[in-house]
């Protein structure tokens, strides 16, 4: 389910500067319109954890994963800017509520275990990431209208569906009622930790916001390279994060989440950094590759300390961190569109190194060290 999830999102980057081109949309315009996705996102992610609380994370992630496979065809019917927002919002809606409810899933899973386990499934979101931005990239070379390409890959997502839950775990649903849970809508802000948790995975989900939505036209516009290759920017963020979060169950055992996700943070400002100063294509995706690996334990090592925090349900501590987290995705879209427009897409990208600086000090100040109990 997280490499399908992935899939499905990754085939839509490539084609973000053709849309763009198609609508006539300045830099700062289609940041308005990329905010539709995480505007869903948002509203659905506040009422997910209590619909999990109660149906269960395994109902719905049916329910959330239909409705993302049967909505990703309305991106390429969008004519305007507004019903570009439009689709984005309504496809961004069944993809947040389907992220909350996979991550109580593997909760669940990685409790049966007895081990850390979330990073391996992130893992395989990553590979499903990898493997969509190339198929994107792949379909724009042979000509694929968008329409027909979210149409084939949503199909593939539907066939799959029945498959991939039948094995799923069904504990959260009688835990949950088990438990007195407070209100049905996760919000993280009264609650220091799990706001601290949501700010730390705030500045990493902005950073995987940015290299899925602007990595690609960077690529193209700045950079000089053909829309096929642009869209493997995003693929070698994608693999490396892949190949971090592979090797972070392992890691985090070893040295702590504290120490893992502080470090590669603190690669990835040095790096991407360099890349963005040399712009040159293979330094770019160098720096993209690098931005990948900085942020790829962050989000499997906060939702598993989210969900180890006691007096919450799991679902509902992965839904209020989330609901802390995704307005970085409303506030990028635009803040990078508008940095562009006041300045150059070059000058808006630094603000990622400034945010792996963020998840440097949030891990110093957020998650447990090795050994410690707090």
């Amino acid at each position: 389910m997280f490499a399908l999830h992935a899939t499905l999102f990754a085939t839509w980057t490539p084609y973000i500067p053709l849309v763009k081109a198609k609508l006539a949309l300045s830099d700062g315009q289609l940041g308005i319109a990329l905010l539709g996705g995480p505007v869903g996102a948002l509203l659905a992610i506040l009422c997910t954890g209590a619909l999990v609380s109660w149906l269960g994370s395994r109902r719905v992630m049916v329910i959330t994963a239909i409705g993302y496979g049967l909505s990703a065809g309305l991106l390429g019917l969008a004519d305007s800017l507004f019903t570009l927002f439009l689709a984005l919002a309504v496809w961004g809606a069944f993809q947040g509520s389907l992220d909350v409810a996979m991550n109580a899933q593997a909760v669940l899973v990685e409790r049966e275990y007895g081990r850390s386990v979330m990073s391996s499934f992130h893992a395989c979101w990553s590979l499903g990431a990898a493997t969509g931005g190339a198929l994107g990239g792949l379909a724009i070379s042979v000509g694929l209208p968008l329409t027909a390409q979210m149409l084939l890959v949503g199909v593939l997502v539907l066939i799959f569906v029945p498959a991939t839950v039948k094995l799923a775990l069904t504990g959260d649903r009688s835990a949950a009622h088990e438990r007195k849970e407070k209100g049905g809508v996760s919000f993280p802000f009264k609650d220091g930790k799990l706001l601290a948790l949501g700010a730390l995975m705030l500045a990493a989900v902005l950073c995987e916001g940015a290299a899925a939505e602007w990595s690609a036209l960077y690529m193209k516009e700045n950079l000089g390279t053909s829309p096929a290759f642009a869209g493997f920017a995003f693929s070698a963020f994608a693999l490396s994060m892949f190949l971090g979060r592979a090797m972070g169950d392992r890691w985090v055992v070893r040295f702590s989440g504290r120490a893992v996700v502080g470090t590669l943070a603190a690669v990835a400002v040095v790096v991407f950094t360099t890349a963005l100063l040399i712009g040159h294509p293979w330094a770019a995706l160098l720096g993209f590759a690098t931005l990948g690996l900085g942020v790829a334990c962050a989000v499997p090592v906060v939702f598993s300390s989210a969900a180890a925090l006691p007096g919450r349900h799991a679902a509902q501590a992965i839904a209020a961190v989330s609901a802390a987290a995704w307005p970085g995705f409303l506030l990028g879209p635009p803040m990078i569109g508008g940095l562009a427009q006041a300045f150059t897409l070059p000058v808006a990208l630094f603000v990622l190194p400034l945010l792996c600086v963020g998840v440097l000090v949030g891990a110093r100040f957020a998650l447990r060290g090795k050994g410690s109990s707090s």
